[in-house]
């Protein structure tokens, strides 16, 4: 499989969303890794990935990749964080694998009882043909999410260029992100995750600035671990890991750090 590792200070696997490509999440990467060592991937069925994907399990790969990672970086336990659809992959594994699982941190993420709405139910039904509406509809929808988060006009469109220009050398795949959300069918995570009792936090952007993932799914976590902590990063919505990486960051490492413990800090400078 391939992974990225970068960074040194205590582990952390960050898992992306349901487009399925690490590449998107790069700025966060980038700010995590500051202070952090930073494992990720691509999807198990991205032809990036170099994973095992198997159409009979589906979700489960996903989920088995975080300890396949584990064990290519030569880390017994990390962090474990999640964002959006990712979340729920990171909420599996931690339930799974409470031994592997240091901390959960889960970003902006889908919630167990989460079902696709009216929009996504449109997209659903024909992804390939809709994808053109859906690259030209979303960035309309993030409009005020670039405002709030970077109000010089010079920011947002260097920002908006590079964040263009990383979806098309990284391009996503409609019929795997509608087959991702299929996955979700039949499955019982709400039971899997009530036995998580891992130090959590959970990170989310503002409400009225989230057009993706509203901040109340995020928070349908609380009342399966009331212990959980609520971290809100300002002037961003959905999509804070590439508007506001630092922001992110400094929100996501002091929790990492704290949970960290003191065995398995194998630091890798890099």
């Amino acid at each position: 499989m391939t992974i990225v590792d970068v960074g040194s200070g205590p582990p952390i696997v960050v898992v992306p969303g349901i487009q399925g490509r690490w590449e998107w999440m790069r700025p966060g990467v980038e700010a995590l890794a500051r202070q952090c060592r930073v494992v990720t991937f691509s999807l198990a069925d991205e032809r990036s990935s170099g994973a095992r994907s198997r159409r009979t399990t589906g979700f489960d790969d996903y989920v088995e990749q975080i300890g396949q990672a584990l064990d290519q970086a030569g880390i017994d336990a990390a962090a474990i964080c999640g964002v959006s659809y990712g979340g729920l992959i990171a909420t599996s594994f931690a339930a799974r694998h409470p031994q592997r699982t240091r901390s959960l941190v889960l970003v902006s993420a889908l919630s167990p009882s989460w079902v696709p709405d009216r929009r996504v139910a449109f997209y659903l039904h024909a992804p390939r043909l809709l994808a053109p509406m859906f690259c030209i509809a979303s960035p309309l929808r993030m409009r005020r999410e670039l405002a709030a988060a970077l109000p010089n006009v010079v920011d947002r469109l260097a920002t908006s260029v590079r964040s263009g220009w990383n979806v098309l050398t990284h391009m996503c795949s409609p019929t795997l992100m509608a087959r991702r959300v299929h996955m979700l069918t039949g499955l019982n995570l709400a039971d899997e995750a009530a036995g998580i009792h891992v130090p959590t936090l959970l990170v989310t952007g503002e409400a009225a600035l989230d057009c993706v993932v509203p901040t109340r799914v995020t928070y349908e976590y609380r009342q399966l671990w009331p212990h959980a902590r609520v971290a809100t990063i300002e002037r961003t919505g959905h999509i804070g890991f590439i508007t506001r990486p630092r922001a992110m960051a400094d929100a996501i490492v002091p929790f990492v750090e704290e949970t960290a413990g003191d065995t398995d800090v194998r630091l890798r400078v890099g």
